[in-house]
């Protein structure tokens, strides 16, 4: 049993899911490891991790069209308005949505569904880069 660590950074477009699905699978490759879990980790409080649909991009402006009816701007409910009208939203779009995935891989690849992605999805509508943990064990 090995485990390999390391952090990438994502660059992001504002309010909009990006596709992490080939890095991550690259780094996995590189580490030599066959069968185990990889763990991606999002190191930030206003963006999130969502395994989705890849083959219809209908799917992802639905999901963004979704959270932003579902967590909108201006909520008078909101006290931390310090970082602008998307911050708060963008906490909450965090907290129902997840900053860690664990994905199992075999034979050196990650063990998706056919038309399964990894993706940051940035809730704040300006671009940002955006850190990542990536954490693999196994044999």
């Amino acid at each position: 049993m090995r485990q390999v660590q390391t952090r990438i950074a994502i660059e992001t477009q504002g309010g909009d899911l990006t596709d992490i699905t080939r890095e991550i699978a690259a780094w996995l490759a590189a580490t030599g490891l066959a069968d185990g879990l990889v763990t991606v980790f999002c190191r930030h409080t206003s963006a999130s991790l969502v395994i989705q649909e890849n083959a219809d991009p209908d799917v992802q402006r639905d999901l963004i069209a979704f959270f932003r009816r579902l967590v909108p701007e201006g909520d008078p409910l909101y006290r931390h308005t310090a970082e602008g009208p998307d911050d708060m939203p963008a906490h909450v779009k965090a907290a129902l949505t997840q900053t860690q995935l664990n994905i199992p891989f075999e034979r050196g690849r990650l063990l998706l569904g056919t038309w399964q992605g990894i993706y940051v999805f940035e809730h704040r509508r300006r671009p940002h880069q955006r850190e990542l943990v990536l954490h693999a064990l196994g044999d």
